[in-house]
């Protein structure tokens, strides 16, 4: 079965915590929460502030997604608030070894996520070196957005890759994922879904996530 990490992003911010406990109970599998800086994406969202005060509302793994410039920076207070899982962009971090180890020595579980225009190449010689590997599938800032087609090529050179050189990373696909299109992803060899929109919008939080864990 897939590995379903519902997106905050879409959640009701003024019921915060109930949405998370709503969602785990649901049977969500981790939270995905999408940290926006206003600057490497054209949106502002949430910082380890809102992580600390959140993480008593579950005991699932918090699965954090740093689209921020410097990110480096910032590190050390998610993992203190409560992430378990911190991913980077390749697009802003310069010294990715270092910052991908930087994530390790904290004891936390390293990512790395790629733009759609991102080539997957850059990450080839990291790849080894990760826990997951976190593939937008729609340009980062917003939710709501429509899968981008030709994302699903990419999602299958990448199981590829991993399959070669890491097959113990963990493959995320992020953005514009639906009940309808979460088969095709998965059988492009996605492991982990992000949903946002799709979860929280829906009226039936349950069904929808057992819908998206049943395509794997």
């Amino acid at each position: 079965m897939s590995i379903v990490a519902p997106s905050i992003l879409s959640a009701d911010f003024g019921r915060l915590g109930e949405e998370i406990a709503a969602v785990e109970t649901a049977g969500a599998d981790w939270i995905h929460i999408d940290v926006m800086d206003g600057h490497f994406v054209p949106n502002l969202t949430i910082g380890p502030p809102v992580v600390r005060a959140i993480r008593p509302y579950s005991r699932l793994p918090f699965d954090c997604h740093l689209m921020i410039e410097e990110p480096e920076r910032f590190i050390p207070e998610f993992a203190q608030a409560g992430a378990d899982i911190i991913t980077v962009h390749v697009e802003a971090s310069p010294h990715l070894h270092r910052t991908v180890y930087q994530i390790k020595n904290l004891g936390k579980k390293s990512g790395v996520s790629l733009n759609p225009a991102t080539p997957l190449g850059l990450i080839e010689t990291i790849l080894p070196d990760l826990d997951l590997l976190l593939i937008m599938t729609v340009n980062p800032g917003f939710g709501g957005q429509t899968l981008i087609s030709s994302m699903l090529e990419k999602i299958a050179a990448a199981r590829r890759l991993i399959d070669e050189r890491a097959p113990h990373v963990l493959l995320e696909v992020d953005g514009g994922i639906t009940v309808q299109n979460a088969g095709t992803v998965v059988a492009k060899g996605a492991q982990i879904l992000v949903a946002g929109a799709t979860i929280f919008t829906s009226n039936d939080y349950r069904s929808t996530i057992e819908a998206l864990k049943s395509v794997g």
